[in-house]
């Protein structure tokens, strides 16, 4: 076996494989002095040392990981080598679903799983669809007076009221979605919270105390028996789940219940924020996806889901994706010791000239065209991809689908002014706001 590093390796990275490429110190330094993003330093990364590159932001070796290959062998082949150790909104989540980890999160899994696929969704359309029709009248309104309306506020009230309605049976009402804005508050505080639990619990104390206090209302009204118009939804489920299942606490129940409301409207609303945003650089790809068929037609449908899947593909729900090796590895010909905290990250994938043509353009017609796109699964993930992909995966699409059915046909924006950069949190969402008004299509 080799135990010689060359030059820009880790020494300790040896085993089966060969040393993986690392960077070096200097380029780390310099970005830390800087005060940078963090994707400013992985994207010279990969510029530089390609698909699968180690650096030290500590003590530690950390590898980035965006070849497709490898991140299929991460995420999907051997989660089992490549484990979730805890997420960073867990003060938020708590054990959820998202952030729980071994049998606990396996047992949650399974509980759920079944809710967001085939039989499961078909209970959610029509109040995905209820939520939709709400948010048209809204816009419809918005249009007669000449009103300005902030596209971000509008997607994540669309998006609140869609997972409010599936969780409940209720449309979501004035009161709750303000006491459901301190959700917002609390995961755009994340990146600057101790890193302590319990400080970071102190930073943001009063909204996870409205937040508490929501979920344990909703919880005392499912639990004493009282259905909304649209009868039982997912909290339901948990509730029911206690009667067999101990570990289903008031405090399990509050965390998946939180989980699933992050989970369910955070991501789609910063997805159909963007979305908006690049049609109003990219004008045409509205007018090709209204005229790709009748209404209603598949075609259209699928054309309007390429809008979706393209603007995924540059700002995916999940931006970087950390796990920790747990056993030494050869990862895609290189090796990788037991301890090594890998970042996958599906957003320099997606933006790779290798796997996807001239990346930074908007064309939504490389998810309708033969060739379009690559096939290697591990080329685009957006939800992730393996055991841990996103449970929700479905219910986004569907409610990002639905949506823009009732309203590109109807309107087009004009943007009084748009964000110019982005911010990588727990998504990455523009930073700032999206005010705009309504132009009645003609």
């Amino acid at each position: 076996m080799d135990t010689e590093a060359g030059p820009g390796s880790l020494p300790y990275l040896l085993g089966t494989g060969r040393p993986i490429p690392e960077a070096e110190p200097g380029l780390v330094e310099r970005w830390h002095s800087g005060g940078g993003e963090l994707v400013e330093l992985l994207t010279q990364l990969r510029e530089g040392l390609g698909g699968i590159a180690a650096f030290r932001l500590g003590p530690a070796p950390t590898v980035l990981v965006t070849d497709p290959q490898a991140v299929q062998h991460v995420l999907a082949q051997h989660p089992e080598r490549y484990v979730k150790r805890s997420h960073r909104a867990r003060v938020l989540l708590g054990d959820g679903v998202l952030s729980a980890t071994g049998a606990a999160w396996k047992r949650q899994r399974r509980l759920l799983q079944s809710q967001f696929t085939g039989t499961g969704m078909r209970r959610y359309e029509h109040r995905i669809t209820d939520a939709a029709r709400t948010s048209a009248g809204r816009w419809a309104e918005y249009a007669r007076t000449g009103q300005t309306l902030d596209v971000g506020q509008e997607m994540r009230r669309y998006a609140l009221d869609a997972i409010w309605r599936s969780l409940t049976g209720h449309p979501l009402d004035d009161g709750t979605e303000r006491e459901l804005a301190a959700v917002a508050a609390v995961a755009t505080a994340l990146p600057t919270l101790p890193a302590d639990v319990t400080d970071a619990q102190h930073a943001v104390v009063a909204d996870l105390a409205r937040i508490d206090a929501v979920a344990r209302h909703a919880i005392e009204a499912a639990r004493s028996g009282e259905a909304g118009p649209d009868g039982p939804g997912l909290l339901h489920v948990l509730i029911d789940a206690a009667t067999e299942r101990p570990e289903y606490t008031d405090r399990l129940i509050r965390d998946e219940l939180v989980t699933l409301l992050v989970a369910g409207h955070e991501t789609t609303a910063t997805t159909l924020t963007w979305l908006y945003l690049l049609l109003d650089r990219n004008p045409a790809a509205r007018e090709a996806a209204l005229t790709a068929g009748a209404e209603d037609s598949p075609q259209r449908r699928q054309a309007i889901q390429a809008l979706v899947h393209e603007t995924l593909r540059l700002y995916p729900s999940a931006w970087i994706l950390p796990r920790h090796a747990t056993e030494d590895d050869t990862l895609a010909g290189y090796a990788v010791e037991a301890g090594t905290d890998i970042l996958v990250c599906p957003y320099l994938t997606h933006r790779d000239p290798e796997l996807w043509p001239d990346p930074e353009h908007f064309d939504p017609r490389r998810f309708t065209t033969p060739d379009g796109r690559p096939t290697h699964p591990g080329a685009y993930f957006p939800f992730g991809i393996g055991p841990r992909a996103c449970l929700g995966l479905q219910f986004a699409l569907r409610e990002s689908t639905v949506l823009l059915e009732h309203l590109l046909p109807v309107h087009s924006l004009v943007f009084s002014s748009t964000p110019t950069k982005a911010v990588y949190g727990i998504t990455v969402r523009p930073d700032g706001p999206t005010p705009a008004t309504l132009l009645p299509q003609s």
